[in-house]
């Protein structure tokens, strides 16, 4: 299981989600460009200390990202709230990467198009979204159970 975000806003979301990718094995993918400096350094000063524990990749676009998911043959599994399927009613394998769009405009149909899924998260009527973080480590902890793919324990 892999965990990709798409052009991130916000640099605290990115970090829990790194922080998340550290505590329960899975890597994350951070497809440029950000609205922040995406580095080692920018992530140290935002507290970041998990950051050697998780192992995660920088993409200078989404075709770089598109050339490794290729290259692995990995579904694109699109978290959006245009989606129509709930993610609790979708098979998840463990080679899956999980993309989560940009907080403030998600993705861009073209890469609506070229997902293997597009899943959602059911909320309220009325409810926008999610936070970027939650909805992501909703989705890792399903897919996850699914696959049994949380870490063993010591």
């Amino acid at each position: 299981m892999h965990l990709a975000l798409y052009c991130p806003d916000i640099a605290q979301n990115a970090g829990t989600c790194l922080r998340m990718g550290a505590c329960l094995g899975i890597p994350v993918h951070i497809i440029e460009p950000a609205g922040f400096p995406v580095g080692n350094a920018a992530f140290r000063r935002a507290g970041m200390d998990y950051l050697d524990a998780v192992e995660w990749r920088r993409h200078d676009s989404f075709a770089d990202f598109e050339t490794f998911r290729q290259a692995e043959g990995r579904r694109l599994i699109l978290f959006t709230t245009a989606g129509t399927r709930p993610y609790t009613n979708f098979r998840f394998d463990a080679s899956d990467i999980l993309l989560f769009g940009r907080e403030s405009a998600g993705v861009p149909q073209n890469i609506h198009d070229l997902a293997d899924e597009r899943l959602t998260i059911p909320m309220r009527p009325g409810m926008r979204s999610l936070n970027i973080a939650m909805s992501a480590a909703m989705a890792a902890g399903e897919a996850l159970r699914q696959t049994n793919g949380f870490p063993r324990p010591l």
